[in-house]
């Protein structure tokens, strides 16, 4: 008698995309390339999402896309390419929709009645063309009324939905993404956040705590940052601009139309908005119009323990953390008479107890504030600086220009999305504004 033989159907990998976030992506040979950042879908209304690719943060902190047919292989902790990846910078399509940007935490209606549930994850399958299709919905129960099922979780076929081919009128949480984003840094969110839709940009940053928010606003592109500020109620946004550094603040504001800007600095505190006040007074090209009024400011008798928990400070950027502005008293600017500086370099050699005004460096100068950002590269050039004092006529420190603020006006506002990045074209311009 002859055997009977039967058919065995290979058992499909399943894969929940939710997990992949931060995942390492390698070459062929084993070198990593990046890491997971988001994967990208086609909604179709009438059928499963269908996964195109994933966008991944490569070493240089550019997001870029990753064709799905480029992946040779998806394992616990590692996607493998075929080693060929495209840098340019990824820009979302229409049609497209990302999964941890835009569809998780998407509310969606089951359609047999039963109610609403919000998306957790989504698992993809390779079906028989080999493509990578979005077959479960892996989702939390919403219901109103149901309160023995209420935050129940389980699995759904896409299909078995309606809503996640379409954004909702109602506004869409971001508890998924902002977890996913925790760690990242202020520049890297705000990269993430101008790659979404406008709709859900304003969404997430809604749900951003003040000082994040204050943060990311501080590096994103200036109609993004004014789309965003415009979209908050007065108050918040008036609390949002305190928690922003001064210089970046003034500029924000000096970019709303006149009567805006005027209602969001009464919304401030009054001590914050008199900053702004006194650095929108400037030249945008002029080193008071860049300078920030919050640098480290210490008197000649503190020590060098005192400075160093003031350079530790979260708040205070790197570039001005490298050294401390030693004045007379009164300490708030603008202060008593300018003394010089204090290297940070220079106070680690030092014992704790030392005084500053015994180790300052009075060669460095203070600048006019009405100085053209050409003279202010210059002497940051010169004197390898990464923090310059501005004065005024009488010494008085009025606030600092660091190398990164100097930096953003002389590079070109889209600098950020420059697929090839800085040329020499693109510095070609007078530094003497």
């Amino acid at each position: 008698m002859k055997a009977r033989t039967h058919s065995i159907r290979p058992i499909r990998q399943r894969v929940f995309i939710g997990k992949l976030a931060g995942t390492t992506v390698f070459d062929p040979i084993g070198d990593a390339v990046g890491r997971v950042s988001d994967a990208v879908v086609l909604v179709r209304f009438t059928d499963s999402p269908r996964v195109i690719g994933f966008v991944i943060e490569v070493a240089t902190h550019r997001r870029v896309f990753l064709p799905i047919t480029r992946v040779t292989a998806i394992k616990p902790g590692a996607v493998i390419t075929t080693g060929v990846i495209n840098i340019r910078q990824f820009s979302q399509r229409p049609g497209e929709a990302t999964v941890y940007g835009e569809l998780l935490d998407r509310v969606v209606t089951l359609n047999d009645g039963s109610g609403s549930v919000k998306v957790v994850d989504m698992a993809m399958e390779q079906d028989d063309d080999r493509d990578w299709v979005v077959t479960k919905l892996y989702v939390r129960r919403q219901g109103q009324g149901l309160s023995l099922r209420r935050g129940e979780t389980f699995l759904v076929a896409p299909t078995e939905v309606s809503g996640l081919a379409k954004q909702s009128a109602l506004s869409q949480e971001a508890t998924t993404l902002l977890a996913m984003t925790e760690d990242l840094k202020a520049p890297d969110l705000a990269d993430l956040l101008a790659d979404l839709p406008r709709h859900r940009r304003i969404e997430v940053a809604h749900q951003l705590p003040d000082e994040r928010l204050a943060d990311v606003l501080e590096e994103l592109g200036e109609d993004d940052r004014v789309d965003i500020l415009s979209s908050l109620d007065v108050r918040r946004a008036g609390d949002v601009l305190d928690a922003m550094q001064p210089d970046d603040a003034a500029d924000l504001v000096a970019e709303m139309p006149p009567d805006q800007a005027r209602i969001l600095l009464a919304e401030m505190e009054p001590e914050e908005a008199a900053d702004v006040r006194r650095l929108m007074a400037y030249g945008e090209h002029t080193a008071g119009g860049l300078m920030t009024s919050s640098p480290v400011i210490l008197p000649p008798d503190a020590n060098v323990a005192t400075m160093l928990a003031h350079v530790r400070r979260e708040d205070i950027p790197p570039a001005l953390a490298a050294l401390a502005l030693i004045v007379r008293p009164p300490l708030e600017v603008p202060t008593g008479r300018y003394l010089g500086v204090v290297h940070l370099q220079r106070a680690l050699r030092e014992p704790p107890q030392t005084a500053l005004g015994t180790i300052l460096d009075d060669a460095v100068e203070g600048i006019d504030p009405h100085t053209q950002l050409g003279t202010v590269t210059r002497l940051l050039a010169t004197y390898n600086l990464t923090a310059i004092p501005v004065v005024d006529s009488s010494r008085h420190v009025l606030g600092a220009v660091s190398v990164d603020d100097l930096l953003d006006h002389l590079l070109p506002d889209d600098w950020r999305d420059a697929d090839e990045g800085i040329t020499d074209q693109t510095m070609n311009r007078s530094f003497d504004g």
